[in-house]
């Protein structure tokens, strides 16, 4: 028999590879293994699951037998990988099974960054990154630290998901204070009129920021939790969610002794240094960049596919708008692609603003452009002139 393909890691970049893996080959075993339960769910959906009032359970569409019948394939939930041995092509399970593979693909995504916080109640602080992270927020959310259901959240982060999760938590009326060490929110995403006017929106819905400060400890006191922040400011609040973001998960690949650096380094055929290993998604590096956003790891699954498959597809990124899910006021960003030496120009408009990042030699070219309010309908428009990250 034939030794399968096997995916390590069941979300949506390891299954977006097996799909796009069945429409080309039927027939090769498959076996995708998970650390979590293996049902299917969109891992962007849960900084936006509060206003929908979804729960773990009914995040996910499809469960791992769902999922093993429609790929035809072998799915281990609750299943971790305890080495990798590339030289015998082969996997040691914690089940204690042996597990020979074809090709690998190691879908392992990434792991919040964990803050050393001090403090009586730092072993509190409360981080979203998969379905099991959400449903023990939203049942915190219930019952906080206080005994109560919480009203006041301290979000740990001004970035995507910590922009995200304030919108979110504003529709159960709840009043999130979002901090961050940056002078403004989404520093790396937005030009500071943009990040200005999403922050007054927020602010003008009931969140409430800080910047330039970090928090240094986390106590328990009278009314629940009080954050200590580096300016010798506290915050009280009901439970506090750590959003200062990812770090690609390079353990397994490393010790296995694939070549890494901030995530699992491949070319662009996502080919590790190993040979039959593979990997995508938020774990997986590709030419210096770590791309944890939707649109990048659907391009990486596809030319995975055909590339194992028999075919030779290189990797290729075209311009990738970002929707940053903040109802309070829309935005959608296309970041320019690093290194470019743009300028944003931008045009505040009676119901939205834009922003272009235009390039400094002539004839200028759109680098890359922000989107908020009405304007956000101009995305597709705007899309087709700013060139590929990579082609």
């Amino acid at each position: 028999m034939t030794d399968p393909v096997v995916i390590v890691g069941a979300g949506l970049a390891g299954y977006n590879f097996a799909r796009e893996l069945r429409k080309l080959d039927a027939a090769v075993p498959l076996v995708v293994i998970s650390q979590d339960a293996a049902g299917f769910y969109s891992k962007p959906m849960l900084s936006n699951a509060l206003a929908g009032n979804k729960t773990a359970q009914t995040l996910v569409m499809k469960d791992a037998d769902k999922m093993s019948a429609e790929l035809n394939a072998r799915v281990l939930p609750r299943t971790t990988v305890e080495s990798v041995d590339a030289a015998a092509q082969q996997l040691t399970l914690s089940s204690g099974e042996t597990l020979a593979y074809r090709d690998l693909v190691l879908a392992l995504g990434a792991d919040t960054i964990r803050l050393p916080l001090a403090g009586d109640a730092a072993d509190t602080v409360l981080s979203v990154n998969d379905l099991d992270g959400f449903d023990r927020f939203s049942q915190t959310l219930a019952n906080a630290p206080s005994g109560q259901a919480a009203q006041r959240v301290a979000i740990l982060g001004a970035g995507l998901i910590g922009c995200e999760f304030a919108n979110d938590l504003l529709a159960r009326q709840i009043k999130p204070v979002v901090l961050d060490m940056a002078d403004r929110l989404l520093p790396r995403l937005l030009p500071p009129a943009a990040s200005t006017a999403l922050q007054t929106k927020l602010e003008d819905a009931g969140a409430s920021f800080k910047f330039n400060v970090a928090a240094q400890a986390v106590n328990r006191c009278a009314s629940g939790l009080q954050v200590v922040l580096n300016n010798g400011e506290t915050v009280e609040a009901d439970l506090v969610l750590s959003a200062v973001g990812l770090s690609p998960r390079t353990a397994l690949a490393k010790a296995a002794g694939a070549q890494v650096a901030r995530g699992v380094v491949v070319n662009r055929h996502l080919q590790t240094s190993l040979s039959h290993v593979h990997a995508l998604g938020d774990c997986a590096e590709v030419e210096g960049w770590v791309l944890p956003y939707v649109m990048p790891l659907m391009a990486q699954a596809r030319a995975l596919a055909a590339n194992l498959c028999g075919q030779t597809a290189a990797l290729v990124y075209p311009a990738m708008p970002v929707v940053v899910k903040t109802p309070a006021w829309p935005t959608v960003v296309c970041p320019p692609a690093p290194g470019g030496d743009g300028q944003w120009q931008v045009e505040v408009l009676e119901d939205g603003l834009v922003a272009r990042c235009v390039s400094a030699a002539q004839p200028a070219q759109l680098l890359g452009f922000a989107l908020q309010g009405k304007a956000v309908s101009q995305r597709q428009a705007l899309a087709t002139q700013v060139p590929a990250w990579m082609a």
